[in-house]
């Protein structure tokens, strides 16, 4: 956990050391929150490191970029290849990766005007977000933050200064003694944890809910939709609201940090009978089998680097 034994960064085009990859306290980002970043997993499988999902996060990285006029200097492909050979070069065999591009140092005005963009990436070894594999699920709060409407901002963008909103959720919930916050969105209705979607399971069917609801459509979510519809569940995208979590069979968080985790309690409430529940895991089984490499059918989205050099199978 952490970025001890990381020691090299990519920025701006090439691979430098660790303590080099810095910027000056007048970046725009840093002041304004004007930057986007994705996060990415990759995992170790009997071929080798391989990464989940590597284009569609890239997609939504550049999707991103595109919401708040920042112009990337550096095609998909090139991102592709700079993430491989970071990896490879700090020889992780799983890691997390965080790609991100923000305005940097030229003045302070809100409009960046002529601020560069600057584009880094970091890669480290980091463990499960909230529940560990085999725990009773995590334990979440109703926060008192509301998400914020699209119309405030772009809700499908995962841009550096929205965070600030799961910031405030993520901490009052650490202060009650909950693992994760839940918020809802300005029309009282489910948005998503502070940095994850959600799932709701009532008599086997499962919900969960859309862009209009004030979310960041993840991939993991995505992934997961695939998964359970392959698996033959009904599953219902709709606006959710909070007495449907209250009164669930079962209950789950999904997320690139947070993969497939059960949650078991809502402001003290249990949620069902026990967790995770037969349909989370069941879908926490599969997924584990695919990230691992171990589901050919969704190979398609597991990219290899066989030999330092990216490889989709």
């Amino acid at each position: 956990m952490g970025f001890k034994n990381v020691p090299w960064v990519w920025m701006n085009g090439s691979i430098v050391p660790w303590k080099d990859a810095t910027l000056h306290v007048s970046a725009h980002a840093l002041h304004y929150g004007s930057g986007v970043f994705e996060g990415i997993r990759c995992y170790e499988t009997e071929d080798g490191p391989c990464i989940f999902r590597l284009r569609e996060h890239l997609e939504r990285l550049l999707a991103s970029a595109r919401f708040y006029e920042i112009e990337i200097p550096y095609s998909l492909e090139q991102l592709e290849k700079a993430i491989c050979e970071l990896i490879s070069r700090n020889a992780l065999s799983s890691c997390y990766i965080r790609p991100i591009c923000f305005r940097g140092s030229h003045d302070l005005r809100i409009h960046p005007g002529n601020c560069p963009v600057e584009v880094a990436i970091l890669v480290w070894p980091w463990g499960r977000y909230l529940a560990s594999p085999g725990s009773p699920g995590v334990r979440i709060c109703v926060s008192p933050w509301k998400k914020f409407h699209p119309q405030m901002m772009p809700t499908t963008a995962k841009a550096c200064g929205q965070y600030i909103n799961s910031v405030l959720a993520g901490q009052d919930a650490a202060r009650r003694g909950f693992d994760e916050a839940l918020l809802l969105n300005m029309e009282g209705n489910i948005a998503e944890g502070a940095g994850e979607n959600i799932f709701v399971v009532r008599n086997g069917r499962i919900f969960t809910n859309e862009a209009q609801d004030s979310i960041l459509l993840g991939v993991t979510r995505d992934s997961v939709i695939q998964i359970a519809r392959d698996l033959g569940f009904s599953l219902e995208t709709r606006s959710l609201a909070l007495e449907e979590l209250l009164s669930a069979d079962e209950a789950f968080f999904t997320g690139t940090a947070t993969e497939v985790a059960a949650i078991r309690e809502v402001d003290g409430k249990r949620i069902g009978a026990v967790a995770p529940g037969p349909v989370t895991k069941r879908i926490q089984d599969v997924f584990a089998r695919v990230i691992s490499g171990r589901e050919l059918k969704y190979s398609r989205w597991l990219h290899s680097l066989r030999n330092g050099e990216p490889r989709s199978i």
